[in-house]
């Protein structure tokens, strides 16, 4: 039977949920204004290729992978989760108006990698104190309205760039640079909302029976965590960078319109979603969950390859939307199931440390069997995305053998 406190409902999530939620959805205002034209900027006008945008955008991803385990370790240790994610906030902050002078591929490199340092600073410690801040049985719900407010962001950042874009250059299906520049500027304003939101408006958690500082290990975390970490990784090999998908889309002729639009029903789509699939993970578990994500990822990423029209494009990129708002916000709350109150933080920045050290190699790979490297010129578009969605569909067939298992071993 229910208690009044097990009840889930979002106007009763305590201070620091909506604190932390406001924060995301301002930088992902800021952020996805600008990240998702990076790609076509560097291709439309700066003439890179997808293997060189595979590295960079591989790299942004990793370059933060050691930050992200060490500042979860040492929220831990100081049991402090609050300054050092309002640091990350700041760093991010604090270098995106160097996207404004960008000029070559290299610059752009240098920026966005200090911006994913940035990310890898906040995002273990930020995660932690999401956990520490509500009950067990509310924890799905948390996330996932986590996870809401951050894609409501993000609808809302793309939503400030299409009017933009609009302005600038109406329906060209090349990005150009004065535009770029332009929606570079007016992203600075939600970023510095971002981490004024995070200092003022959250407090810092107390950390119940902390122990020693903990180790940063594998084995520290438990087998559960191991495997769990393993059929993620898997999964995550084949999901390269969403700049692969604006790319696929400008490839089969959509304008910057209209991937900024499309972009923008994603994220209204995912902002649906996450929360309620967040409390329902709470209730049937948050394998199944994934699981079902995962089927779908798998089966919108065939389709990418498989696409013929834009019509086509814009249903999937919808679809995927569903992807991210069963899965993203879910495996996140699962990651604090499967580890004690007091590894937390070290968790967190473990499982995002994982994940981005791997963003590396599937970026490369999805960039390589595009557009090849040296002499050899790849598989073409569909490649990578019939790759993403092989790894996928294993990684379920794997998480739903796992889930078999755990409770034949319970039963015995």
């Amino acid at each position: 039977m229910k208690t009044e406190k097990s009840k889930a409902r979002i106007k009763d999530l305590p201070r620091n949920i909506w604190a932390v939620s406001l924060t995301s959805f301002f930088m992902d205002i800021s952020s996805e204004m600008v990240i998702n034209i990076i790609p076509l900027f560097l291709s439309n006008v700066l003439g890179v290729k997808t293997n060189i945008i595979g590295l960079i955008e591989g790299v942004a991803e990793s370059t933060a992978s050691l930050l992200k385990v060490f500042s979860g370790w040492m929220s831990d240790k100081l049991k402090a989760r609050k300054w050092m994610a309002v640091a990350g906030y700041g760093l991010s902050t604090l270098v995106k108006p160097f996207f404004y002078f960008a000029s070559s591929w290299r610059w752009v490199a240098g920026v966005r990698w200090a911006d994913r340092i940035g990310k890898g600073i906040r995002t273990g410690p930020r995660d932690a104190l999401v956990a520490d801040s509500i009950e067990p049985e509310q924890r799905g719900l948390a996330f996932g309205f986590h996870r809401a407010a951050d894609t409501g962001g993000a609808m809302v950042g793309l939503l400030i760039a299409l009017g933009l874009v609009w302005a600038a250059q109406s329906s060209e299906v090349s990005l150009g640079l004065g535009t770029f520049r332009t929606v570079v500027l007016v992203s600075l304003i939600p970023a510095v909302l971002a981490v004024l939101s995070l200092a003022i408006g959250a407090k810092e958690t107390k950390i119940k029976d902390a122990r020693e500082a903990p180790k940063i290990s594998f084995k520290a975390l438990g087998k559960r965590f191991v495997t769990f970490m393993l059929i993620v990784g898997l999964f995550d090999l084949g999901n390269s960078s969403d700049a692969f998908l604006v790319l696929r889309a400008q490839e089969r002729g959509m304008s910057v319109i209209g991937i900024l639009g499309m972009l923008a029903v994603f994220n209204l789509v995912y902002t649906l979603i996450s929360t309620p699939a967040g409390s329902l993970s709470d209730k049937i578990g948050r394998e199944k969950l994934i699981i079902g994500g995962w089927i779908v990822y798998a089966l919108v990423y065939l389709g990418f390859g498989l696409a013929d029209t834009i019509w086509h494009v814009w249903v999937l990129y919808i679809l995927y939307g569903l992807y991210y708002g069963l899965a993203y916000g879910t495996s996140k709350a699962m990651v604090a199931d499967l580890v004690p109150e007091e590894l937390r933080g070290t968790a967190f920045g473990t499982y995002n440390a994982v994940l981005g050290m791997i963003d590396l190699p599937a970026s490369l790979i999805a960039g390589f069997l595009w557009e090849g490297v040296g002499s050899w010129q790849g598989f073409g578009p569909s490649a990578p995305f019939l790759f993403g969605a092989g790894t996928a569909l294993l990684a379920a067939v794997l998480m739903a053998a796992w889930l078999r298992s755990a409770k034949h071993e319970l039963k015995a």
